[in-house]
């Protein structure tokens, strides 16, 4: 294993002794999950939180919040659906991601999550109908939240210390995304993110507050891996729609993305591996001004355009509207 890891694992043990120690308890922290009839992917994660901590509700949230917790590892999981129970264990950092067994019908159903010493929580899951033939991934860096990401001390500003309040989401991509849904009964929403797991709450409220339509996210782990430093973001996007693509082979996603930072480029791989898997690829053209704070170099200003790339049509524009308007005529909706 990793030097780094092996810090960290030996870190975080004598954290949660010492806590432990004080009267803290374990807490589940829920993640929407999705599946299909017969299965689910279940994902959440175990910290130690204050005995008196429950519920409280703070005005203010920053984002340091989010990244101070003390994960419990090797922890006993049990996961309910319907009257099928699989126990697992959380990993190294305390996460849950697993594949179980259950007896689901297409739309929202929960599984319930439970552990010893803890309160049992449900988990919402996005079952995706077998008839379903469209859906859509979107990112959320800069695509439905601005964030001039990657540009580090700006990343680190939104991240850490921003009140979640104050976060801006892009304009028309919401609308954008609610037609395409009405327009698609059924479809599913994936949220794709090189985001860490300590941010997904606030990702969560930050997307109901703003009426986007709910989903799964899919977002990674940011600590050292058994045999290296950090995780790679552009790998976990790429694993995630390849993954996505062996579940529901079925489906025709469209890619949503922005081009201040790697999802032309990953699209593009996985449109031209997947063909049948890709029904379009709409990218939010930034402003000169979000291209330089992104970290890229600006793109020629104008009106939305659609071109042809990898056999596929790839809409691009500067906000939803620019978006909706090329796509509303077209086979894609």
């Amino acid at each position: 294993m990793h030097r780094a890891a092996r810090v960290e694992d030996a870190l975080h043990e004598v954290v949660e002794r010492r806590l432990r120690n004080r009267g803290w308890q374990p807490v589940i922290t829920a993640y929407t999950g999705y599946g299909a009839p017969g299965w689910a992917r279940v994902m959440a994660r175990v910290v130690l939180t204050r005995g008196n901590g429950a519920g409280r509700r703070l005005e203010k949230v920053r984002g340091w919040r989010s990244f101070m917790s003390s994960p419990v590892s090797k922890a006993v999981v049990r996961i309910q659906i319907g009257d099928t129970v699989t126990e697992t264990r959380t990993d190294r950092s305390g996460y849950v991601d697993c594949r179980v067994k259950g007896d689901l019908e297409p739309g929202w159903a929960k599984a319930r999550l439970a552990i010893e010493g803890a309160a049992t929580v449900e988990a919402p899951i996005r079952v995706v109908d077998p008839a379903c033939k469209f859906g859509l991934i979107s990112d959320i860096d800069d695509t439905v939240m601005v964030t001039a990401l990657p540009r580090p001390l700006l990343a680190a500003w939104n991240t850490f210390v921003l009140d979640e309040h104050a976060r801006m989401a892009v304009p028309g991509m919401a609308v954008l995304y609610e037609r395409l849904i009405n327009a698609n009964a059924g479809a599913p929403v994936f949220y794709l993110s090189t985001g860490a797991w300590n941010v997904a709450p606030t990702l969560s409220r930050f997307l109901s507050r703003h009426l986007y339509p709910a989903g799964p996210l899919l977002l990674t782990d940011w600590g050292p891996t058994p045999d290296r430093w950090f995780r790679s973001g552009q790998e976990h996007k790429r694993n995630t729609l390849r993954r996505l693509a062996g579940e529901f082979p079925h489906v025709r996603w469209l890619l949503i993305g922005d081009d201040g930072q790697h999802d032309q480029e990953i699209y593009s791989e996985f449109a031209h591996a997947h063909p049948e898997n890709v029904a379009a690829v709409a990218i939010r053209r930034l402003s000169p001004t979000q291209a330089v704070l992104a970290g890229a170099i600006p793109g020629p200003a104008g009106t939305p355009e659609a071109v042809g790339s990898g056999g596929k049509t790839w809409f691009s524009a500067p906000d939803g509207a620019g978006l909706w308007s090329l796509l509303r005529d077209t086979d894609v909706v």
